[in-house]
């Protein structure tokens, strides 16, 4: 990750970054520019010496101006108002910033990919929504709750926090070099992470999306008129890639149920998809007079061998079988 200079081949690129207390935006910042070719081996200056900073190749979070061209890259001048955009309208920080201009090229990178691939661009934008934006709004002091309510319990284990306890106490003499130590272990830790994530998203999250596509197109022929139940032979997260893919327009909002086996129990399973990807609200519940029945009584009311269970709230119900589950399934449309 070349997070430690003497590691680190020569280079005639220079990173700038200010001095003294760091953040976790700028430290993603150096780090992310460090994944791409350009600054893969750049030398890094920390200061606030506006001479120093304008022999710098590039510099984030200080100097107080954002210009892609002059590849300086500071949000705490009046009047900055850059968002992400996509849908996304949290101020941008340092590391929003350097994201939204190089994280693309870094994915690709990363995973041998064009740069004009959608799977580029899904991972782009996921990955600004599941680790990028928080940081941009912790550093701007943007609150999580809109109406300012306070929360019920304090966390400090997120990631800006944890950044933010790698500077020394104050109470702690210490000098320069001390600290430019501790911004790179910090730089690293923020990268490390990312990159984690990023590996996730591409290798684990990416294809479950292949695979819901597929299925779809697989379960058309499961009920008339078609477009009702999802079949899935292997278990997927599932639920945010089908509300994106309804979102766009790929798919249709017709669907009802997912069926799809519980690899651990050996059995299967039936959920109803919800009205949102975060809503306990189901489009349609199991039906009123199988839920809270488990087993045998389950078998007696449903009128299907095989039964395990219906919840409660009639949001998932199992089956020993698939063709079990399947018919849990059909029957419930017409309930």
């Amino acid at each position: 990750m070349n997070a430690n200079p003497a590691k680190r081949q020569k280079s005639t690129k220079i990173i700038g970054t200010h001095n003294g207390t760091f953040h976790c935006d700028e430290a993603l910042a150096v780090f992310l520019l460090r994944q791409t070719p350009t600054y893969a081996h750049a030398d890094l200056k920390r200061t606030r010496d506006e001479a120093v900073l304008s022999t710098c190749d590039i510099v984030v979070d200080v100097g107080a101006i954002y210009d892609e061209a002059k590849q300086r890259f500071d949000h705490h001048q009046r009047g900055f108002t850059e968002i992400f955009g996509h849908g996304f309208d949290t101020k941008l920080s340092s590391a929003g910033l350097i994201y939204k201009h190089f994280g693309k090229e870094i994915i690709a990178d990363r995973f041998q990919l064009p740069s004009e691939d959608q799977k580029v661009d899904l991972l782009w934008l996921k990955m600004y929504r599941e680790f990028v934006e928080a940081i941009d709004a912790i550093d701007n002091g943007i609150s999580q709750y809109p109406n300012d309510v306070e929360p019920r319990y304090r966390s400090r284990t997120d990631l800006s926090s944890r950044v933010g306890h790698l500077n020394p106490p104050w109470n702690v003499p210490t000098d320069a070099q001390a600290i430019d130590t501790r911004f790179l272990e910090a730089s690293n830790l923020t990268g490390t992470e990312f990159l984690q994530r990023l590996d996730y998203y591409a290798t684990a999250w990416l294809p479950a999306r292949d695979i819901l596509v597929q299925s779809i197109s697989d379960s058309e022929h499961l009920t008339k008129p078609p477009g009702r139940i999802i079949l899935l032979n292997q278990f997927i997260p599932w639920k945010e890639h089908l509300f994106e893919l309804e979102s766009t327009g790929k798919v249709t909002k017709d669907f009802i149920y997912v069926v799809y086996p519980d690899e651990l129990a050996g059995s299967w399973r039936i959920q109803a998809i919800p009205v949102a990807s975060q809503s306990f609200e189901s489009r349609k519940a199991l039906p009123e007079e199988w839920r809270g029945l488990r087993d045998d009584e389950l078998s007696r009311v449903s009128g299907i061998d095989g039964c395990i269970f219906v919840h409660a709230s009639g949001f998932i119900g199992g089956n020993k079988t698939k063709e079990g589950a399947l018919k849990l399934a059909r029957i419930a449309l017409d309930k």
